[in-house]
């Protein structure tokens, strides 16, 4: 981190006035502040470059690799069970009781979420450092990488590896809450939804170069490594948790932070809590911010249901499909190709025709998609195959254009808090999308049940979404 002298220095706009979020008095739009004059293309590539840093944890750890080839296989079944035929019923349950162990894990940390989210970028709000917090949240998530090179394949590990991976998952969002932040610091009105889009595509296409890594270094038998004691995959952990830190220094040299910080905000830990409060209510009284907490709700739900797409979505390929490593790494190429590709294309569509309209077309597509799969699951891996990269295309625009359609209405000096809220009410939270996960297998004992569950969380977000009104300003 600069110290305070250049990090002012750094700053590309200025000083903005006080939200007066307890009155309901409507703010100056953080977006509002920078005009019509981009920012450096060093700046917003170095930005973007921090989601191309952190995907690997997602990509290659939390959907296609590490869980789905590794922690909720036959590798942490006690022997006796593992030792029974696959299709036996007793086994069967044992491996959905895995899937659902890491479901239990996503809606702990969804808590974890909730309770500190919103605070922590209020707080990183009033002091201006949305770097700092930004740097201790990829700095943690990087060590819950690294971490997981310690889960052997033991069934008494599982759980260690259920900790980090959760643990994980709060901590990246943490940073997530103050990178989101830090692109009202280099967009405007007019460019906002492509800059998103850019951030969202360049994610995944770091995601398809880590997972071509790993598949030439499985087609190589993993480099003459032994595989015993799981070693090929916790040197794919120790790998991203690398590239973590290589790739995200970009952003902390070259972004500047998105506000000058409010003073005035300041106060204890405790009492950030009851501030919040007096912003959600102060968000709802006023007609000019009303949109803002309802769009808050809905998002909620229907992001709750894209975090569920990736998290359960290699799970699912390989319980109830079949899938083995390599089809697994090959579908994780062609997904995230597909994602990378539609999130950028879509984002300058988002600019042209708002991003409400791009939810709501991705996120139909996505329940018919869905459905599709679940009902002719019998037909085969080429159900998948299809149905499942329909799913990626639209999963990534429908992500690029929330935080686009946000980053329109946050006030300024309050993009930490907002994005905070955001956060608490978003994928990342998961605890919905975990929780129906978890029912829906609970009651039948069949992994293919828990598609039903995430189509469900889609479309009642979907639902929600439609009635939150879209101000035309926003997208002029």
């Amino acid at each position: 981190m600069t110290d305070e002298t250049t990090r002012d220095s750094n700053r590309t706009t200025p000083p903005e006035p006080p939200a007066a979020a307890t009155t309901g008095a409507v703010a100056v739009i953080g977006l509002d502040l920078r005009g019509d004059t981009p920012a450096p293309k060093k700046q917003v590539y170095s930005w973007a470059f921090w989601d191309w840093a952190t995907q690997p944890f997602n990509t290659v750890i939390l959907t296609f690799i590490f869980t789905a080839l590794y922690l909720v296989t036959e590798a942490f079944l006690p022997p006796e069970i593992a030792a029974l035929d696959a299709d036996d019923p007793v086994r069967t349950a044992a491996e959905a009781g895995l899937a659902s162990g890491l479901g239990m894990g996503g809606t702990i940390a969804g808590i974890a979420i909730l309770l500190l989210a919103p605070v922590l970028g209020q707080r990183a709000d009033a002091a201006g450092r949305q770097k700092l917090w930004l740097g201790i949240g990829t700095g943690a998530l990087i060590a819950c990488m690294f971490g997981l090179w310690f889960v052997e394949p033991r069934p008494a590990l599982f759980w260690v590896g259920v900790a980090l991976i959760s643990a994980g998952s709060v901590f990246g969002e943490i940073a997530a809450v103050n990178s989101n932040a830090m692109l009202i610091g280099i967009a405007n009105k007019k460019n906002v939804g492509r800059i998103s889009g850019l951030g969202w595509g360049f994610g995944y296409l770091g995601g398809i170069v880590a997972l071509v890594i790993v598949v030439v270094f499985y087609m190589t038998d993993w480099f003459g490594l032994s595989e015993d004691n799981g070693l090929p995959f916790r040197l794919i952990a120790v790998g991203c948790a690398v590239w973590a830190v290589i790739f995200s220094i970009p952003i902390f040299l070259n972004v500047p932070e998105p506000s000058l910080g409010r003073p005035e905000r300041k106060v204890g830990f405790f009492t950030s809590y009851k501030l919040l409060v007096q912003d959600v209510i102060a968000l709802y009284k006023s007609p000019e911010t009303r949109p803002t907490f309802w769009f808050l709700l809905a998002s909620a739900v229907f992001r709750d249901g894209l975090g569920g797409v990736f998290a359960y979505g290699a799970i699912i390929a390989g319980l109830v499909f079949g899938f083995g490593f390599i089809d697994l790494v090959i579908f994780g190429v062609a997904a995230n190709l597909i994602a990378g590709v539609s999130t950028i294309i879509v984002g300058r569509l988002d600019d042209a025709i708002g991003p409400k309209r791009v939810i709501v077309f991705a996120l139909t597509g996505m329940v018919i998609a869905g459905l599709l799969i679940f009902f002719l699951v019998d037909a085969g891996t080429i159900v998948f195959w299809v149905g499942g990269l329909v799913l990626c295309a639209f999963v990534g625009p429908a992500q690029a254009a929330s935080r686009s359609f946000l980053a329109r209405v946050t006030p300024a000096g309050r993009e930490g808090e907002i994005f905070g809220l955001y956060a608490t009410t978003g994928r990342a939270a998961s605890w919905m999308a975990s929780s129906a996960w978890v029912v829906f297998i609970s009651i039948t004992s069949s992994a293919t049940f828990g598609i039903l569950g995430i189509v469900l969380v889609l479309l009642v977000g979907l639902l929600l979404l439609l009635p939150v009104k879209e101000k035309h300003s926003e997208i002029d």
